[in-house]
């Protein structure tokens, strides 16, 4: 089930939240995880019994961490390094087996050596990097002290089981939630604002992601694309890309305030950055973080010297490129950030917004350039794949639009690609009626107040949306597949 779906907007929805307001205090946590593992199973019911799994081995795991912490230090570090490795052979298996498997046969084969015939992969559950993370963050965080240990195993199933952030995030940590189990505020306000937010998002993906996709479809299924071919079919993506992933997280926020949850924001107008330090600090905020917190810090972050710095951003960027999934171009992608966030660091470079304008924009268009340049291979399905994109964008397959991309434009395509370009300009003046809400230390939300015209404008476009959503065919979230 997805969010951008008939039977979640007018079934799953009004039914799960009629019974969640009827229910008292007490059951709110156990509704949560029923109504959540519903949500789950219409996928597949079977992999609901492994999340299940998780669930139940870090809660337990992180009650005997906090037990044994003072106590039997040796055991709680044990318990600690238990915890997270069970989990990362959980994701280990479901998501990279594969991957494995076809690396060492290709590499067999290319020693000529013969191989046995194709197996049955491995099926990858949906969602699987997102709450493997919230549980080995639940575990680190209980070891830290940053969070008592919970001992109401239905509030730890329903932060890990939340419908809002299960299948694609926000990458969240129970502490900057643990206290809204508790006390968190249901209101007609915070309801009305969580509907705003969740019809903004839903636009936004409707409306522009899912309009603009055919034509990076297009391009990107050229085998030799040209310049103008190449570079159309890029800067589709990295629209359809934006709207599809942020306009997810903002519904997701939005459910959440539904229920009276604040998440934090995962996007901040990505594309207005000025350099990739900047980049990686607007977008997808919520792995940015928790990779920060539980990878780059854990490997010695900065304190070991400037070399040692260098090679902790690279492998920090690399492994989370690992993370997005179980593909050389995911590696490659990752590595392509990794060194130049290296090379940043090392020219100086602190993230923060030049005062001098004209400077401003250059660096805006240099930084987009780069992170256009790694989209290709995020979209890529092969290295071979990507350099092809590559050879376009630099001329070496011709310069003008071909025949095969030309008769695919639509103007749909092309108003939805310039209404997202112009949207990214604006993003900053809608969004400037929002106020941060702290979360808990180095986390916050944001608090949105629209005025009447901007709630009547992303009405207006949240029905047109659902119109269209009825008449058109299936579309997934491209992080699902994450």
């Amino acid at each position: 089930m997805i969010f951008a779906s008939p039977i979640f907007l007018f079934l799953f929805l009004p039914v799960f939240l009629a019974i969640y307001y009827l229910s008292g205090k007490s059951l709110k946590s156990p509704v949560i995880f029923i109504g959540s593992s519903f949500f789950y199973a219409w996928w597949r019911l079977d992999f609901l019994f492994m999340l299940y799994a998780i669930i139940g081995f870090s809660w337990y795991c992180a009650l005997l961490i906090e037990r044994y912490h003072e106590t039997h230090y040796a055991r709680a570090v044990w318990l600690l390094r238990f915890g997270v490795t069970v989990n990362l052979l959980t994701l280990g298996y479901f998501k990279y087996w594969n991957f494995g498997v076809r690396s060492f046969n290709d590499m067999m084969q290319d020693f000529g050596v013969a191989i046995p015939p194709e197996y049955a992969g491995v099926i990858l559950p949906i969602g699987v990097s997102f709450f493997v993370f919230h549980a080995i963050s639940y575990i680190v965080d209980v070891w830290r002290r940053d969070c008592p240990a919970t001992r109401n195993l239905f509030d730890f199933a329903a932060f890990i089981t939340l419908f809002p952030h299960l299948i694609a995030g926000p990458v969240l940590k129970y502490k900057d939630l643990v206290w809204q189990f508790t006390n968190r505020r249901h209101g007609m306000d915070v309801f009305s604002e969580g509907a705003y937010r969740f019809m903004a998002g839903f636009a936004k993906k409707v409306l522009i992601a899912d309009t603009i996709a055919p034509l990076a479809d297009a391009s990107f299924a050229l085998e030799n694309p040209t310049m103008a071919d190449a570079w159309l079919g890029t800067a589709a993506y990295t629209i359809q890309l934006f709207y599809d992933f942020a306009g997810y997280s903002e519904m997701a926020v939005g459910l959440a305030l539904m229920m009276g949850f604040r998440f934090i924001e995962n996007f901040n107008n990505p594309y207005i950055s000025g350099s990739i330090t900047e980049f990686w600090r607007r977008w997808h905020i919520s792995l940015s973080t928790w990779l920060r917190d539980y990878l780059y810090i854990p490997l010695g972050g900065s304190r070991h010297g400037k070399v040692r710095t260098y090679v902790n951003l690279f492998l920090t960027m690399l492994l989370g490129g690992l993370w997005h999934g179980a593909n050389w171009t995911f590696i490659a992608w990752g590595g392509w950030h990794g060194v130049i966030l290296a090379i940043e660091r090392f020219c100086g470079v602190t993230g923060k917004p030049s005062a001098n304008i004209a400077k401003r924009l250059a660096l805006i268009v240099m930084t987009q350039i780069f992170v256009m340049i790694g989209w290709v291979l995020f979209r890529a399905h092969s290295i071979e794949h990507a350099f092809a994109m590559y050879q376009g964008m630099i001329g070496l397959q011709g310069i003008g639009l071909s025949e095969a991309l030309a008769w695919q434009i639509k103007g749909m395509h092309i108003v939805a690609l310039i209404g997202g370009l112009l949207l990214i300009v604006l993003m900053p003046y809608f969004e400037r009626d929002r106020t941060p809400v702290e979360l808990s230390k180095g986390s916050s939300a944001m608090k949105a107040t629209p005025g009447a015209v901007m709630q009547l404008l992303v009405g207006t476009l949240f029905i047109i949306a659902v119109t269209r959503l009825v008449a058109m065919s299936y579309s997934p979230f491209l992080y699902f597949q994450f």
